[in-house]
């Protein structure tokens, strides 16, 4: 074999074990859980939203009838909802217990009731 060779043949098994190894890391990997949560007067579908503790999520929102908002303050965290677009959030609940969301924006008489609740085990 001349040294051209055996460098080919080389940088081909080096090749082939990457690309192995790729492929192995992609599979294992779980897709993130995504939860899709409808926004309307006065109300969330679905108002009770079940989690895992420190497994990462992306809640997914939209409305169908007036901008909304999400407001989850044990997480600190919140986002405006508009209709006809997706608002995006994601995080990793690093608690358990449960936890009241509202809309913290006023979206007309009946607004005080639009809450649900995380449960995160």
């Amino acid at each position: 074999m001349d040294l051209l060779y055996k460098r080919r043949l080389l940088l081909a098994g080096v090749a082939a074990g990457s690309l192995a190894a790729i492929t192995r890391l992609a599979l294992a990997q779980t897709p993130e859980r995504v939860i899709k949560i409808v926004a309307k007067k006065f109300d969330y579908t679905p108002s009770v939203i079940r989690l895992k503790k420190n497994v990462p999520v992306t809640l997914e929102f939209t409305s169908l009838d007036a901008v909304m908002g999400f407001n989850l303050p044990d997480f600190a965290i919140r986002t405006d909802i508009l209709p006809g677009a997706a608002s995006r959030l994601r995080f990793t609940p690093d608690k358990s217990g449960e936890f009241a969301f509202h809309c913290d924006v006023f979206c007309g008489s009946g607004h005080e009731t639009m809450t649900g609740s995380v449960i995160v085990s």
